[in-house]
């Protein structure tokens, strides 16, 4: 039983820049830019200034920089926390398959920790992009231990789980730790992972992602000072639950040693990147909603919501995200009906149609208290296999349909170069002017030939 863990820990140890293929490399940096992005525009929410506000109170050595906060520094694990609270502020972070948000957990640590270290051991752009994808990879095996994992979840927030156990892996290789160091980081991060899915659609959740990087942090900096810890915490040893105490169905797999033929997860399994902040399953219901109200306007030659008698929503079965009628922001992002009737009634959304005006619009009251919603048998709460359907129910008797199978942005249908730094300027202009955003972007771009990855935490 001992090879399992010992094989991630291994792995992490061992594994060189050599080994991430010219696809990796690509994506991961695409990953990166996008977090660094929403993580920027994150940094003017409500919700992140409560968490920079607390862990100012407690930072004591303070070196490591903050998202959008020029001239602001807190300690290493505290500047994680708040960047991780930012990234997830807004739901506007990556998201995989199986479901979690991967690079959340994993960046705010990395950036944190690169400039914690002296400059004699400071890791370049290639170090730094290593660990990346460790924490990533890290991730993307522990979720295909179970079959829940693949499913829209109910019990544990995915990041809060495997994000806290990438965020150890990333920065014990960042940190450069021995293999039984590796090992312990992970059964330390074990210890300080999970967070409810009750706390989805509140301002607790931003704090999961807060968490898991910072706790998978600390986990790597208490492992790499001696503290020890249960060396099988991967393996499934009857009576005694390890990491597979957060799932029911679990069936852990070893980590091969890295060697010139290891594929990563990335290179099959691409990443979502969301167009507007809000649930990646909105993105379905936003898209049929355009879909089906371009056909409106041209039956009717404009949008007239007098003309509707019923809107049908067909959507998986998820309790969390099916809300009639939010009443916050966080709440309207995790909404199918306020959603799809935002998309009907304005053409588009995006983060002014989260704003406490716009979600106590009159009209769109009236177009949510005609949504219906219904539950068809093969759309099934998984991100690699849900659609989203709107369907409006006329006045006249007349019936239009739009239908979503893969939404733009989804892993089927990547965002392109261009759409992808349109996202990243619109978002990190709210806090950045435009030459350091093109510093930025040069920067991630070139990332493999950074002499100091510290460098790109100092331009945030």
């Amino acid at each position: 039983m001992w090879i399992l863990t010992s094989s991630f820990a291994s792995f992490i140890h061992a594994v060189q820049p050599e080994h991430l293929s010219k696809t990796v490399r690509h994506r991961s940096k695409r990953m990166i830019l996008d977090s660094i992005g929403v993580g920027l525009v994150g940094s003017t929410t409500h919700v992140f200034d409560i968490a920079l506000q607390y862990c100012r109170l407690y930072s004591s050595v303070a070196v490591s920089s903050v998202y959008g906060k020029a001239g602001v520094k807190l300690s290493p694990t505290l500047a994680a926390f708040t960047n991780g609270v930012a990234t997830h502020s807004m739901d506007f972070d990556d998201t995989w398959h199986p479901a979690t948000h991967p690079s959340g957990a994993v960046l705010p640590a990395l950036l944190a920790a690169s400039q914690m270290l002296p400059p004699s051991t400071k890791p370049n752009g290639m170090d730094f992009l290593l660990a990346f994808n460790v924490g990533l990879e890290v991730q993307g095996r522990l979720m295909h231990f179970s079959t829940e994992a693949h499913n829209i979840p109910k019990r544990f927030h995915p990041p809060s789980v495997v994000g806290t156990m990438g965020s150890a892996a990333a920065t014990a290789k960042l940190l450069s730790l021995s293999t039984a160091q590796c090992a312990h980081a992970l059964g330390i991060a074990a210890s300080l992972a999970g967070a409810p899915m009750a706390n989805a659609a509140t301002q607790a959740k931003p704090l999961h992602i807060g968490n898991a990087t910072r706790l998978g942090f600390e986990a790597a900096l208490l492992a790499a000072r001696g503290m020890e810890a249960n060396p099988l915490i991967l393996d499934d040893i009857p009576g005694c639950s390890g990491f597979s105490a957060f799932y029911r169905v679990y069936q852990p797999k070893p980590l091969s040693t890295p060697s010139d033929h290891h594929e990563f997860l990335l290179e099959k399994q691409d990443i979502a990147f969301k167009r507007f902040p809000a649930h990646l399953g909105m993105h379905w219901v936003v898209d049929a909603a355009l879909s089906v109200r371009n056909l409106f306007i041209n039956y009717a030659g404009s949008f007239s919501p007098s003309l509707i008698r019923t809107i049908v929503l067909k959507i998986p079965v998820s309790k969390y995200i099916n809300r009639p009628f939010p009443s916050s922001e966080h709440q309207a992002r995790h909404s199918f009906q306020f959603n799809a009737c935002t998309a009907l009634l304005d053409g588009e959304v995006g983060l002014s149609s989260f704003t406490e005006s716009s979600i106590q619009r009159q009209e769109l009251r009236e177009l949510l208290d005609k949504v219906v919603v219904e539950h068809p048998e093969d759309n099934v709460a998984n991100f690699d296999k849900m659609y989203g359907e709107v369907a409006l129910l006329l006045h006249s008797g007349d019936f239009l349909t739009g239908k979503c199978d893969t939404f733009y942005g989804h892993w089927r249908k990547p965002l392109s170069k261009e759409s992808l730094l349109k996202k990243f300027r619109s978002n990190a202009s709210h806090v950045l002017p435009e030459d350091k955003i093109d510093t930025i972007i040069t920067m991630v771009d070139n990332l493999e030939n950074l002499s100091d990855s510290s460098q790109l935490a100092c331009s945030l």
